[in-house]
C-alpha cells in the first residue's frame, strides 16, 4: 500500500483542490494527471462519467472515498495506474442504490488495460480504503510530500 501511494506521489499523479462544481468535474480532474503522464487519453474521463450515469455512484465508498474507473476494457488506457485527488469539500455523486447520499473527498482514479490489471488495482487500493487513520491524514494532504508522509505514518501491517 505504501508502494502504491509512493508511485502516485512520485509520478505526478496527485491533485489537490478546495472544491469542484460537480462530480463530473471531479472525475475529469482525477483523470487529468493520468492523461498528462500518458496512462490514458483525455476521453477516459468521459467513459467513467458514462459508467456512473448508467450504473449510479457504485464507486463511492465509506469514509468519503471514491474509486472512479471504467468497467470495461477501455481502448484509451495505455498503462495501468492510479491517480489521487483530494478535495476540501465533498462532491455529491447523488443517491446510491439504497437511496443514501453518496459524496467523496478522496478520489483514487483507476486506469487498467485489462480485467486482470483492473482487479490487481482494486486489490492494491483495498489496504488504503480500510485504513481510516491513513484516509484521515490524506484528507489533510496538500502536496505529494504529505501523501508520502501519511503512507509512512499509517502503514498497513504487511508493509
Amino acid at each position: 500500500m505504501a508502494e502504491l501511494l509512493r508511485q502516485i506521489a512520485e509520478n505526478g499523479l496527485c491533485r489537490f483542490a478546495d472544491r469542484v462544481p460537480s462530480w463530473e468535474e471531479a472525475v475529469r480532474l482525477g483523470v487529468e494527471p493520468l492523461a498528462e503522464q500518458g496512462y490514458v487519453d483525455n476521453d477516459y474521463s468521459e467513459q467513467i462519467i458514462a459508467c456512473i450515469r448508467q450504473y449510479g455512484p457504485y464507486l463511492v465508498f465509506d469514509h468519503s472515498v471514491a474509486m472512479p474507473h471504467a468497467q470495461q476494457e477501455p481502448s484509451c488506457v495505455h498503462r495501468t495506474g492510479v491517480s489521487f485527488l483530494r478535495l476540501r469539500e465533498a462532491v455529491d455523486f447523488g443517491p446510491g442504490a439504497d437511496g443514501t447520499p453518496k459524496s467523496a473527498r478522496l478520489l483514487f482514479t483507476l486506469a487498467a488495460r485489462d480485467p486482470e490489471e483492473h482487479l490487481d488495482g482494486i486489490q492494491s487500493l483495498v489496504g488504503v480504503f480500510t485504513n481510516d487513520p491513513l484516509l484521515d491524514a490524506l484528507m489533510e494532504a496538500n502536496s505529494p510530500e504529505d501523501v508520502l508522509a501519511a503512507a509512512e505514518r499509517y502503514p498497513m501491517e504487511k508493509d
